[in-house]
């Protein structure tokens, strides 16, 4: 599909009862797809939405089989949407409730944010996600211009959010003590998931003392390294700890105390 194609497509989206906008996200949205990159179209929604009338859409442009969720169809916070091959290449549309987003976009403003359980997030969904998706959108149809200027507002990242996570950083230094139970009980598996929810705690810790949104795990670590106030390394050195685990006592600790040692750089970084 080129941009013609997505932009049609995102016009009869638009026209379902119930869309408000729809916007491209992802990484074509950053512009650093691939061709074969997944084109990714956010669905803002306000009300009921005419699931029926999507999956009439969706048969007609990727064929018999094809369909769509009713909303919470892929749980609480990626709501439904549709998993899409159109031209050979994967189109997804994903369900974003508009009156949610504005209610998170707010919360991030005052510092608050939330962590649920969500299918595909194994660090968690963050709810701050909703805010970064719309900040760094292509809004492709905005009849209204509501998500327009909920993208506009959102380019400035809320300090008070910044803060908060960087606050959440204590849960860092949890999970390492934590891993080091891994050791005692020569359980790779259970270090392994307290580092990786280590490492990615710091990374939106560092994300958000560098004021730059980070709305997934997927690519984290690299995007945290990118970052100018990020400690020398740092994903070189994040990368490895979950690379060679261990399966002894001594490799674990091993490794649970190189973490520590870079929880010390980033404690330093966002203290700056």
């Amino acid at each position: 599909m080129d941009d013609m194609a997505v932009g049609a497509l995102a016009g009869q989206l638009a026209r379902i009862p119930g869309v408000v906008a729809v916007a491209l996200g992802g990484s074509r949205a950053r512009g650093t797809h691939r061709p074969d990159s997944d084109v990714d179209l956010g669905l803002y929604y306000r009300g009921d939405l005419d699931v029926t009338a999507l999956r009439e859409l969706a048969v007609q442009v990727a064929g018999e089989g094809s369909t769509a969720t009713e909303p919470g169809g892929w749980g609480p916070w990626v709501d439904g949407g549709a998993w899409l091959t159109v031209g050979g290449l994967r189109v997804d549309w994903i369900y974003r409730d508009l009156d949610r987003v504005h209610r998170v976009w707010a919360e991030c403003r005052e510092g608050r944010y939330e962590v649920a359980v969500q299918t595909g997030h194994p660090l968690g969904f963050h709810s701050h996600a909703y805010a970064g998706e719309a900040a760094l959108c292509r809004v492709l149809a905005d009849p209204t211009g509501e998500l327009t200027a909920l993208r506009e507002s959102a380019q400035a990242y809320p300090p008070a959010l910044g803060a908060a996570l960087v606050r959440g950083l204590w849960e860092a230094g949890f999970c390492l003590e934590l891993a080091r139970y891994g050791a005692a009980g020569a359980d790779p598996v259970y270090a392994a998931g307290c580092l990786f929810r280590a490492v990615g705690v710091a990374c939106h810790a560092l994300h958000g003392r560098a004021g730059r949104w980070l709305i997934n795990e997927k690519g984290m670590v690299a995007s945290a390294g990118r970052l100018p106030l990020a400690p020398p390394g740092f994903a070189v050195r994040a990368q490895r700890l979950l690379g060679r685990v261990g399966e002894s006592p001594e490799r674990i600790e091993e490794t649970v105390a190189a973490a520590q040692a870079l929880l010390a750089d980033v404690r330093a970084a966002v203290a700056g």
